[in-house]
Protein backbone atom coordinates (compact mmCIF):
# COMPACT_ATOMS: atom_id res chain seq x y z
CA UNK A 1 0.00 0.00 0.00
CA UNK A 2 1.55 3.27 -0.95
CA UNK A 3 1.11 5.92 1.84
CA UNK A 4 1.01 9.55 1.28
CA UNK A 5 2.00 12.44 3.88
CA UNK A 6 -0.61 14.56 4.37
CA UNK A 7 1.44 17.32 3.35
CA UNK A 8 1.39 14.95 -0.30
CA UNK A 9 -2.00 14.35 0.08
CA UNK A 10 -3.01 17.35 0.49
CA UNK A 11 -1.40 18.54 -2.71
CA UNK A 12 -2.62 15.70 -4.83
CA UNK A 13 -6.14 16.66 -3.57
CA UNK A 14 -6.04 20.21 -4.17
CA UNK A 15 -7.08 20.88 -0.29
CA UNK A 16 -5.23 22.20 2.56
CA UNK A 17 -3.79 20.49 5.81
CA UNK A 18 -6.11 21.93 7.87
CA UNK A 19 -8.94 21.09 5.79
CA UNK A 20 -7.84 17.22 5.93
CA UNK A 21 -7.33 17.27 9.74
CA UNK A 22 -11.13 18.77 10.27
CA UNK A 23 -12.17 15.88 7.40
CA UNK A 24 -10.58 13.77 10.17
CA UNK A 25 -12.15 15.05 13.04
CA UNK A 26 -16.00 14.56 11.43
CA UNK A 27 -15.19 11.73 10.31
CA UNK A 28 -15.29 12.30 6.62
CA UNK A 29 -12.11 10.86 5.69
CA UNK A 30 -10.11 8.97 7.56
CA UNK A 31 -6.14 8.95 7.34
CA UNK A 32 -5.23 5.35 6.20
CA UNK A 33 -2.75 5.05 8.76
CA UNK A 34 -1.22 7.55 12.11
CA UNK A 35 2.55 7.69 13.68
CA UNK A 36 1.87 6.08 17.31
CA UNK A 37 4.36 8.55 18.35
CA UNK A 38 4.18 11.48 15.99
CA UNK A 39 0.07 11.39 15.12
CA UNK A 40 1.23 12.01 11.91
CA UNK A 41 -1.59 11.26 9.58
CA UNK A 42 -0.62 8.89 6.18
CA UNK A 43 -3.15 8.77 3.40
CA UNK A 44 -3.61 5.95 0.84
CA UNK A 45 -3.32 7.34 -2.85
CA UNK A 46 -7.27 5.23 -3.27
CA UNK A 47 -8.41 7.98 -1.08
CA UNK A 48 -7.83 10.67 -3.62
CA UNK A 49 -11.40 9.71 -5.21
CA UNK A 50 -12.86 10.61 -2.69
CA UNK A 51 -11.18 13.57 -1.53
CA UNK A 52 -12.08 15.35 -4.49
CA UNK A 53 -15.48 14.74 -4.41
CA UNK A 54 -15.22 16.15 -0.66
CA UNK A 55 -13.62 18.51 -2.25
CA UNK A 56 -16.40 19.23 -5.12
CA UNK A 57 -19.54 19.37 -2.73
CA UNK A 58 -17.40 21.90 -0.52
CA UNK A 59 -16.89 24.14 -3.49
CA UNK A 60 -20.78 24.35 -3.93
CA UNK A 61 -21.09 25.24 -0.53
CA UNK A 62 -22.71 22.42 0.54
CA UNK A 63 -21.96 22.19 4.75
CA UNK A 64 -19.97 19.39 6.09
CA UNK A 65 -22.89 17.78 7.51
CA UNK A 66 -24.36 17.27 4.35
CA UNK A 67 -21.83 16.10 2.46
CA UNK A 68 -20.60 13.38 5.21
CA UNK A 69 -24.70 12.38 4.39
CA UNK A 70 -24.33 12.08 0.58
CA UNK A 71 -21.19 10.68 0.92
CA UNK A 72 -22.22 7.96 2.88
CA UNK A 73 -25.33 6.99 -0.12
CA UNK A 74 -24.79 4.91 -3.50
CA UNK A 75 -24.02 6.82 -6.32
CA UNK A 76 -27.37 7.54 -7.68
CA UNK A 77 -29.09 8.03 -4.41
CA UNK A 78 -26.03 10.80 -3.76
CA UNK A 79 -26.79 12.48 -7.20
CA UNK A 80 -30.21 12.79 -5.90
CA UNK A 81 -29.31 14.43 -2.61
CA UNK A 82 -26.89 16.91 -4.22
CA UNK A 83 -29.91 17.68 -6.63
CA UNK A 84 -32.02 18.45 -3.66
CA UNK A 85 -29.38 20.48 -2.11
CA UNK A 86 -28.84 23.04 -5.06
CA UNK A 87 -32.64 23.38 -5.41
CA UNK A 88 -32.83 24.61 -1.80
CA UNK A 89 -29.62 26.85 -2.90
CA UNK A 90 -31.58 28.43 -5.42
CA UNK A 91 -34.55 28.94 -3.22
CA UNK A 92 -32.42 30.37 -0.61
CA UNK A 93 -30.70 32.73 -3.37
CA UNK A 94 -34.32 33.74 -4.63
CA UNK A 95 -35.42 34.58 -0.89
CA UNK A 96 -32.38 36.65 -0.46
CA UNK A 97 -32.88 38.66 -3.46
CA UNK A 98 -36.29 39.47 -1.71
CA UNK A 99 -34.36 40.72 1.56
CA UNK A 100 -32.13 42.62 -0.57
CA UNK A 101 -35.19 44.64 -1.78
CA UNK A 102 -36.70 44.91 1.47
CA UNK A 103 -33.37 46.48 2.74
CA UNK A 104 -32.48 48.74 -0.57
CA UNK A 105 -36.23 49.98 0.04
CA UNK A 106 -35.21 50.90 3.88
CA UNK A 107 -31.87 52.46 3.17
CA UNK A 108 -33.70 54.79 0.40
CA UNK A 109 -36.25 55.91 2.89
CA UNK A 110 -39.32 54.11 1.48
CA UNK A 111 -39.72 51.67 4.18
CA UNK A 112 -39.46 52.51 8.06
CA UNK A 113 -40.11 48.74 9.24
CA UNK A 114 -36.31 47.77 10.58
CA UNK A 115 -35.82 47.53 14.24
CA UNK A 116 -33.15 48.85 16.09
CA UNK A 117 -32.19 46.60 19.26
CA UNK A 118 -31.81 45.98 22.98
CA UNK A 119 -28.95 44.63 24.79
CA UNK A 120 -27.72 43.48 27.90
CA UNK A 121 -24.89 41.01 29.49
CA UNK A 122 -23.83 40.14 32.55
CA UNK A 123 -20.99 37.71 33.76
CA UNK A 124 -21.23 36.05 37.67
CA UNK A 125 -18.31 33.40 38.80
CA UNK A 126 -21.08 30.90 40.36
CA UNK A 127 -21.55 29.47 43.52
CA UNK A 128 -18.05 27.56 43.93
CA UNK A 129 -15.23 29.61 42.32
CA UNK A 130 -13.54 32.73 43.39
CA UNK A 131 -12.37 33.75 40.20
CA UNK A 132 -13.93 34.11 36.89
CA UNK A 133 -12.69 33.76 33.36
CA UNK A 134 -15.86 34.46 31.71
CA UNK A 135 -16.49 37.59 29.58
CA UNK A 136 -19.69 39.28 28.28
CA UNK A 137 -20.17 42.30 26.26
CA UNK A 138 -23.38 44.18 24.96
CA UNK A 139 -23.74 46.95 22.67
CA UNK A 140 -25.45 48.30 19.80
CA UNK A 141 -23.50 47.00 16.66
CA UNK A 142 -21.93 43.78 18.93
CA UNK A 143 -22.79 41.05 21.54
CA UNK A 144 -20.59 38.19 22.58
CA UNK A 145 -19.63 36.14 25.36
CA UNK A 146 -15.57 34.15 26.03
CA UNK A 147 -14.94 31.51 28.19
CA UNK A 148 -11.28 31.47 29.45
CA UNK A 149 -9.87 28.53 29.94
CA UNK A 150 -9.09 28.08 33.73
CA UNK A 151 -5.29 29.18 34.72
CA UNK A 152 -3.66 33.00 35.67
CA UNK A 153 -4.60 34.25 32.04
CA UNK A 154 -8.03 32.56 30.98
CA UNK A 155 -10.00 35.87 31.91
CA UNK A 156 -7.33 37.91 29.66
CA UNK A 157 -7.87 35.81 26.24
CA UNK A 158 -11.46 35.62 26.68
CA UNK A 159 -11.24 39.65 26.85
CA UNK A 160 -8.54 39.98 24.37
CA UNK A 161 -11.26 37.62 21.89
CA UNK A 162 -13.90 40.12 22.43
CA UNK A 163 -11.81 43.28 22.21
CA UNK A 164 -10.62 41.79 18.79
CA UNK A 165 -14.28 41.98 17.88
CA UNK A 166 -14.70 45.30 19.05
CA UNK A 167 -12.04 46.79 16.81
CA UNK A 168 -14.29 45.37 13.59
CA UNK A 169 -17.76 45.91 14.47
CA UNK A 170 -19.42 46.33 10.87
CA UNK A 171 -16.81 45.26 9.02
CA UNK A 172 -17.38 41.89 6.65
CA UNK A 173 -17.25 38.41 7.29
CA UNK A 174 -13.23 38.25 5.82
CA UNK A 175 -12.68 41.18 8.04
CA UNK A 176 -13.95 39.39 10.75
CA UNK A 177 -12.01 36.23 9.96
CA UNK A 178 -9.11 38.60 10.03
CA UNK A 179 -10.27 40.08 13.54
CA UNK A 180 -10.65 36.66 15.03
CA UNK A 181 -6.98 35.32 13.54
CA UNK A 182 -5.69 38.98 15.39
CA UNK A 183 -7.39 37.79 18.53
CA UNK A 184 -5.81 34.74 18.20
CA UNK A 185 -2.59 36.07 18.10
CA UNK A 186 -3.14 38.52 21.19
CA UNK A 187 -3.72 35.51 23.30
CA UNK A 188 -0.80 32.90 22.06
CA UNK A 189 1.50 36.28 23.14
CA UNK A 190 -0.04 36.63 26.48
CA UNK A 191 1.82 33.71 28.19
CA UNK A 192 3.54 31.08 25.77
CA UNK A 193 4.24 29.19 29.21
CA UNK A 194 0.36 29.06 30.50
CA UNK A 195 -1.29 28.54 27.20
CA UNK A 196 -4.26 30.80 27.62
CA UNK A 197 -7.06 30.11 25.73
CA UNK A 198 -10.85 30.57 25.10
CA UNK A 199 -14.11 30.40 22.87
CA UNK A 200 -15.67 32.91 21.71
CA UNK A 201 -19.43 33.59 20.34
CA UNK A 202 -20.63 36.78 19.03
CA UNK A 203 -23.14 38.64 16.92
CA UNK A 204 -21.70 41.64 14.85
CA UNK A 205 -24.44 44.00 13.51
CA UNK A 206 -24.09 44.43 9.87
CA UNK A 207 -27.45 47.08 8.56
CA UNK A 208 -30.48 44.35 8.45
CA UNK A 209 -28.16 41.46 9.11
CA UNK A 210 -26.27 39.98 11.89
CA UNK A 211 -22.77 37.98 11.20
CA UNK A 212 -22.44 35.31 13.46
CA UNK A 213 -18.59 34.15 15.02
CA UNK A 214 -18.23 31.28 16.92
CA UNK A 215 -15.26 29.20 17.91
CA UNK A 216 -15.87 26.99 21.16
CA UNK A 217 -18.81 25.61 23.15
CA UNK A 218 -20.22 28.79 24.08
CA UNK A 219 -23.79 29.36 22.33
CA UNK A 220 -26.28 31.62 20.65
CA UNK A 221 -30.16 30.60 20.28
CA UNK A 222 -32.64 32.43 18.67
CA UNK A 223 -36.41 32.85 19.87
CA UNK A 224 -38.70 33.70 16.57
CA UNK A 225 -41.79 33.87 16.82
CA UNK A 226 -42.26 31.34 19.72
CA UNK A 227 -39.55 28.91 19.07
CA UNK A 228 -36.33 28.64 19.76
CA UNK A 229 -33.20 27.31 17.75
CA UNK A 230 -29.64 26.58 18.79
CA UNK A 231 -27.39 28.40 15.73
CA UNK A 232 -24.18 27.23 17.03
CA UNK A 233 -22.75 23.13 17.22
CA UNK A 234 -19.67 23.04 20.31
CA UNK A 235 -16.86 22.66 19.14
CA UNK A 236 -16.12 19.58 21.32
CA UNK A 237 -14.49 16.52 21.33
CA UNK A 238 -18.02 14.44 22.68
CA UNK A 239 -20.19 16.88 19.85
CA UNK A 240 -17.37 15.09 17.19
CA UNK A 241 -18.58 11.61 18.52
CA UNK A 242 -22.26 12.61 18.94
CA UNK A 243 -21.61 13.51 14.76
CA UNK A 244 -20.03 10.32 14.07
CA UNK A 245 -22.69 8.21 15.77
CA UNK A 246 -20.28 7.06 18.60
CA UNK A 247 -21.84 8.93 21.60
CA UNK A 248 -26.01 9.49 22.04
CA UNK A 249 -26.90 13.06 23.13
CA UNK A 250 -27.80 11.97 26.66
CA UNK A 251 -24.02 10.21 26.80
CA UNK A 252 -22.19 12.69 25.62
CA UNK A 253 -24.19 15.18 28.14
CA UNK A 254 -23.24 13.34 31.02
CA UNK A 255 -19.43 12.50 29.56
CA UNK A 256 -16.32 13.01 31.70
CA UNK A 257 -14.72 14.69 28.51
CA UNK A 258 -18.07 16.57 27.74
CA UNK A 259 -16.10 20.31 28.26
CA UNK A 260 -12.92 18.50 26.04
CA UNK A 261 -12.72 21.45 23.01
CA UNK A 262 -11.49 20.58 19.68
CA UNK A 263 -11.25 24.30 18.90
CA UNK A 264 -10.82 27.41 20.77
CA UNK A 265 -8.33 30.50 20.37
CA UNK A 266 -5.05 30.28 21.02
CA UNK A 267 -5.02 26.24 21.08
CA UNK A 268 -3.60 24.00 18.40
CA UNK A 269 -1.89 25.14 15.14
CA UNK A 270 -4.81 27.70 14.48
CA UNK A 271 -7.92 29.09 14.95
CA UNK A 272 -11.04 28.38 12.68
CA UNK A 273 -14.19 30.06 13.52
CA UNK A 274 -17.81 29.30 12.51
CA UNK A 275 -19.17 32.14 10.23
CA UNK A 276 -22.27 33.17 8.86
CA UNK A 277 -24.62 35.97 8.09
CA UNK A 278 -28.28 35.97 9.43
CA UNK A 279 -31.04 38.22 8.81
CA UNK A 280 -32.40 40.14 11.36
CA UNK A 281 -36.39 40.11 12.04
CA UNK A 282 -38.53 42.34 14.00
CA UNK A 283 -39.40 40.64 17.53
CA UNK A 284 -35.98 38.05 17.69
CA UNK A 285 -34.59 37.36 20.69
CA UNK A 286 -31.15 36.23 20.93
CA UNK A 287 -29.05 34.44 24.03
CA UNK A 288 -25.58 34.26 24.08
CA UNK A 289 -24.50 32.26 26.64
CA UNK A 290 -21.15 29.75 28.53
CA UNK A 291 -21.51 26.60 29.10
CA UNK A 292 -21.68 27.38 32.52
CA UNK A 293 -25.20 28.32 31.66
CA UNK A 294 -26.19 26.37 29.04
CA UNK A 295 -25.44 22.97 31.40
CA UNK A 296 -27.34 23.34 34.06
CA UNK A 297 -30.35 25.13 32.86
CA UNK A 298 -32.64 23.68 30.93
CA UNK A 299 -33.34 24.39 27.52
CA UNK A 300 -37.16 24.31 28.00
CA UNK A 301 -36.34 26.81 30.64
CA UNK A 302 -34.42 29.25 28.98
CA UNK A 303 -37.07 29.22 26.30
CA UNK A 304 -39.00 30.39 28.68
CA UNK A 305 -37.41 33.18 29.73
CA UNK A 306 -36.64 34.15 26.62
CA UNK A 307 -40.33 34.33 26.00
CA UNK A 308 -41.54 36.22 29.62
CA UNK A 309 -38.91 38.92 29.88
CA UNK A 310 -39.74 42.21 29.40
CA UNK A 311 -36.36 43.21 27.88
CA UNK A 312 -32.63 42.11 27.99
CA UNK A 313 -31.62 43.11 31.28
CA UNK A 314 -34.22 40.69 32.53
CA UNK A 315 -33.82 37.65 30.40
CA UNK A 316 -29.64 37.85 31.95
CA UNK A 317 -30.20 38.23 35.36
CA UNK A 318 -33.23 35.66 35.58
CA UNK A 319 -31.10 33.06 34.02
CA UNK A 320 -27.42 33.58 36.33
CA UNK A 321 -30.14 33.18 39.19
CA UNK A 322 -31.60 29.91 37.64
CA UNK A 323 -27.79 28.70 37.26
CA UNK A 324 -26.84 29.77 41.00
CA UNK A 325 -29.90 27.73 41.74
CA UNK A 326 -28.98 24.52 39.76
CA UNK A 327 -25.49 24.69 41.54
CA UNK A 328 -23.63 26.67 38.97
CA UNK A 329 -20.58 25.70 39.52
CA UNK A 330 -18.61 26.26 36.31
CA UNK A 331 -18.21 30.71 35.54
CA UNK A 332 -21.50 31.79 33.72
CA UNK A 333 -21.16 34.35 31.02
CA UNK A 334 -24.83 35.71 29.33
CA UNK A 335 -25.75 38.55 26.85
CA UNK A 336 -29.12 38.95 25.29
CA UNK A 337 -29.86 41.30 21.77
CA UNK A 338 -33.64 41.53 21.25
CA UNK A 339 -34.53 43.44 17.49
CA UNK A 340 -37.75 45.19 18.69
CA UNK A 341 -41.43 44.12 17.45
Amino acid sequence: MALLTIGAFARAARLTPKALRLYDEMGLLTPAAVDAESAYRYYDEAQLGHAHLIGRLRSIGMPLEEIRTVCSLPPVEAAAAVEVFWRQVRADTAARARLTSDLVRHLSGKDKSMSDFLYAATTDPGTTRDDNEDRAYAGPDLVAVADGVRGPFGGAAAEAAIDALKQAAGASLGDLADAVEAGDRAIRALSPADQPATTLTALVRQGSRLALVHVGDTRVYLLRNGGMTLLTQDHTWVQTQVDQGRLSPDEAAGHERRALLVRALGAGDGVEADLALRTALPGDRYLLCSDGLHTVVPRADLQAALVAAAGPQQVVDRLVTAAREAGATDNIACAAYFSAA
